[in-house]
C-alpha cells in the first residue's frame, strides 16, 4: 500500500489548478456529484483508489474531498461532495462551465492490487461509499483476479443512499451487494439495521478476506470488531480515516491523528495502526 509522503514541490501539490465542470449529478438530496475535466492536459495526473484532491472554491477556500470515480478512465475527475460547510456548498451549487480548483492527488490508498486471490468485503457508511467506489470500479475492471466480492452499504434514511442506479449494475458484475438503512417508513421494503449485522451474512472465507471500511468513526471501529469475531485477521482489514485537512502536504498540522497526519501517512490505514487511537475520544 502506497503511503508516502507528497513531494511538495510536485505539481499541484501546493497551488491549485483550473478544471471545468463538465457534468453534475444530483447523488442525495445534500449530495453532488461533480465531474471534472482540466483545462489543461498536463493538470491530470494518475490517482489511486483511496485518494483525495484538495478542491477549491475560489472566493471561498478549499476542501479535501476523496476521488470516487475509476482510476482507469483518464482525462477527467469524479469528486462526490456531501454539503455540509461553506465550500462544500459552494461546491455542491457548481454550474456546467464553472470553474474549480484542484490540488493533488493526495495520500495513501486502498492498495486493492495487492489483494488479487482473496474474497473482497467494502463495508460503507453514508457518504463512505464514494471513497470505496473506486474500489467497485477496479473488481469489475478485474473481475478474475478476485474470488468473491461482497459490498455492503448503511445510510441513515433511504433517502440517504448513494449511487442507487449503478448498485444493479454492479450485482451483473458478481458483486454481492447488502442494503440496509437505520430508519424508513412504511415504502421501505429493504433491511433496517446497522451495516455491521450485515458483515457476517456475506460470503467470505476469514482466512483470504481482504476487508475495506469507510463511514462515521464508531462505525468502522464496531465493523472492525465483527470482522475480527468472525476470523479476519486486524492486518486484512484497512480504513479511510477524515480529519480537518488544509495544505494535503503535512505542513499545517490540523490533521494530526496521535502520531499520524491524515493527509499524508492516511486517509487509508491499516487497522492496526489507528485501533488504539480510534478508542481516544475526541482525538
Amino acid at each position: 500500500m502506497a503511503n508516502a509522503k507528497t513531494d511538495v514541490a510536485a505539481p499541484g501539490a501546493l497551488l491549485p489548478e483550473s478544471w471545468v465542470v463538465r457534468e453534475t449529478i444530483r447523488a442525495s438530496g445534500d449530495t453532488v456529484t461533480l465531474v471534472l475535466e482540466p483545462q489543461s492536459e498536463s493538470s491530470y495526473r494518475p490517482y489511486r483508489p483511496g485518494q483525495f484532491n484538495m478542491l477549491y472554491q475560489f472566493g471561498i477556500g478549499e476542501s479535501a474531498i476523496s476521488i470516487s470515480g475509476d482510476a482507469e478512465q483518464p482525462g477527467r475527475l469524479v469528486h462526490t461532495i456531501h454539503d455540509a460547510g461553506a465550500v462544500t456548498h459552494a461546491l455542491c451549487q457548481s454550474g456546467l462551465g464553472d470553474i474549480v480548483g484542484v490540488r493533488g492527488p493526495f495520500g495513501s490508498d486502498w492498495g486493492i492490487q495487492s489483494q488479487r486471490g482473496k474474497d473482497i468485503v467494502i463495508v460503507a457508511g453514508g457518504i463512505g461509499v464514494a471513497p470505496v467506489r473506486p474500489i467497485i470500479y477496479h473488481v469489475i475492471r478485474h473481475r478474475a483476479d478476485y474470488n468473491n466480492v461482497a459490498l455492503l452499504m448503511g445510510a441513515r434514511r433511504p433517502r440517504d443512499l448513494l449511487f442507487g442506479d449503478e448498485v444493479e449494475a454492479w450485482r451483473e458484475h458478481d458483486i454481492e451487494v447488502g442494503i440496509t438503512v437505520d430508519t424508513a417508513g412504511l415504502a421501505w421494503t429493504g433491511a433496517i439495521g446497522f451495516v455491521t449485522t450485515m458483515i457476517r451474512r456475506a460470503t467470505f472465507d476469514p482466512d483470504m478476506t481482504a476487508a475495506f471500511v469507510c463511514g462515521p468513526e464508531i462505525m468502522m471501529r464496531f465493523t472492525a470488531e465483527e470482522f475480527i469475531r468472525l476470523g479476519v485477521p486486524a492486518s486484512a482489514i484497512v480504513v479511510s480515516m477524515e480529519r480537518n485537512m488544509q495544505c494535503a502536504v503535512g505542513l499545517c498540522g490540523h490533521c494530526q491523528f496521535g502520531p499520524e497526519f491524515v493527509c499524508v501517512d492516511g486517509p487509508v490505514f491499516p487497522w492496526p495502526r489507528v485501533k488504539s487511537l480510534m478508542a481516544i475520544r475526541e482525538l
